[in-house]
This record gives C-alpha cells, sequence and structure tokens, in this order.
C-alpha cells in the first residue's frame, strides 16, 4: 500500500511539473526567424571572427536583423554572398576576392639569423626575446603561429618561411591578425606583381640582413609606364587599380623583391 501510495505521489507530482514546464515553454516562446539556420548554412563555418562578430551564429543573426552585410562574411565568398542575398531578398552586390599573401621572402638561408632560438616555437614569443631570431626586424619568423589559427589549412611553414595556398585560402585576414610581425596582408587575387618587403632600413642595413630585401632604389617606380608604383619610407609598393600586370617592375629589380604572385602557385 505505500508502495502504491508513493507511486501515485510521484505521478502526480510529475504531472503537476510537466503542466508548469509546459506554460512556461508557451509563456516565454521566443519566436526564431527561419532565416537565421538559412544564413548559417551559407557561412564558412570557421568561426574565425573576421566579420567583427562573435563567430557565424552571431552573424547570421546580425544579417537578419540588418545589423551586418550579405557579403561580409570572407569566407563564404561571391557564392555565399549571392545565396544570403537571395534569402534576404536583397542585392549583393559584387566583391573581388581577396588572399593572404606573404610579403617577405627571408627564408633560411636568405635571410640572416641573429641568433639560434631553441625555446618555445611561437612567433608572439620569439618576436620579443632580443629582436628576435632573424636579423631582420620585418621578417617572417617563421614558427607557424598563422598555420595554427587557419581553420582551412591554407598556411604551411617552409625552411622558416610562411607559404599561403591561394587556392585553400578563404581571405579571412586570421593569419593578418595573428602575425606579430604584421608580415602577411589581404590582397585582391588578381594582383599579379607584389613587393614582398616591407624593410624600411637604409638600404646598405636591408641588404645586409636580406638578399631579397628592397632597398628602395626606384628602379621599379621609373620603368613603370602605368605610375603603378611609389617608394615611400624605403620600399615599394605597387597600387593594384594602376597596375597592368606587364611585369617590367620585377624584371629590372636587383634584389629581387618583387615576384609574380600568379606563378608562386
Amino acid at each position: 500500500m505505500t508502495i502504491l501510495f508513493s507511486v501515485l505521489v510521484l505521478g502526480a507530482l510529475g504531472l503537476v511539473f510537466g503542466l508548469v514546464l509546459d506554460f512556461a515553454g508557451e509563456k516565454f516562446h521566443v519566436e526564431t526567424d527561419e532565416r537565421v539556420q538559412k544564413v548559417r548554412e551559407c557561412l564558412g563555418g570557421a568561426n574565425c571572427g573576421a566579420c567583427g562578430f562573435a563567430g557565424c551564429d552571431a552573424f547570421a543573426q546580425a544579417v537578419v536583423d540588418g545589423k551586418a552585410s550579405v557579403n561580409g562574411c570572407a569566407p563564404a565568398g561571391d557564392k555565399g554572398a549571392k545565396a544570403i542575398a537571395e534569402i534576404m531578398g536583397v542585392e549583393a552586390g559584387s566583391s573581388e576576392r581577396l588572399v593572404a599573401r606573404v610579403l617577405c621572402q627571408g627564408a633560411s638561408g636568405v635571410a640572416k639569423d641573429r641568433y639560434v632560438y631553441d625555446g618555445y616555437r611561437s612567433c608572439a614569443v620569439a618576436a620579443g626575446i632580443a629582436g628576435g631570431p632573424k636579423e631582420c626586424r620585418f621578417s617572417c619568423i617563421g614558427f607557424g603561429d598563422c598555420m595554427a589559427h587557419c581553420s582551412f589549412g591554407a598556411i604551411h611553414m617552409e625552411n622558416g618561411l610562411c607559404v599561403i595556398d591561394e587556392d585553400v585560402c578563404r581571405g579571412c585576414g586570421t593569419c593578418v591578425a595573428t602575425c606579430p610581425r604584421g608580415v602577411i596582408k589581404l590582397m585582391p587575387v588578381t594582383q599579379k606583381f607584389i613587393v614582398r618587403c616591407r624593410n624600411s632600413d637604409v638600404a646598405r642595413e636591408a641588404r645586409r640582413v636580406c638578399m631579397h630585401a628592397c632597398i628602395g632604389c626606384g628602379l621599379c617606380k621609373r620603368n613603370c609606364p602605368n605610375d603603378a608604383i611609389t617608394v615611400e619610407n624605403g620600399f615599394a609598393r605597387i597600387d593594384p587599380e594602376k597596375c597592368v600586370g606587364c611585369g617590367k617592375c620585377q624584371s629590372v629589380c636587383p634584389s629581387q623583391a618583387i615576384t609574380n604572385a600568379s606563378c608562386e602557385q
């Protein structure tokens, strides 16, 4: 009899709690917009934060709330942006694909070593120890912090230098934010020729620490038929909007600081 009574009491309590929970669920139910999940499915899925929001879920909600642009997810690319625009019933517009590029050629044997580093393999850590293991203070340190943070597996290390596969890179910018030296930069994929050096030291010092350092001689600028090159702070810069990809800058550069990005793939 006692057992039966206990079972009845527990059953009654379960029923009461169930009714309370059901009422609470109805009372406090929050309607969710089905578009949020649809937008989420179109994103890159890296949760990289390059969009400025705390992950893909937050970005999807922001798009539906009108707080973010439909093409705000770089990893999603134009295809993703168009799909999101269709969901939201707006125009996506067109944006040129960006890829990450390494503005350095200071691999082992090209850039001089300052000392043999035998500590924790982190660019951020090594950069703070006596100026870093390479003499060039603008060089890629080469311990792979960028590679460790790349969600798409687009980065690997070769001979102490970061190498990015542009076919895999989604342009999220995580590597750019991670690099303690600012060696990596997002560029239009159509930009053919790039100056792979940012050494602003005087020419003699720049060349002393790296065989491929830009020495700011201005030969590229003088030979550019479209005035697409400027030399500031000791190194050259190429304006992608003016550059037509003729390659004259690369052919006259005495230190081979200018490279053809399309030939590196």
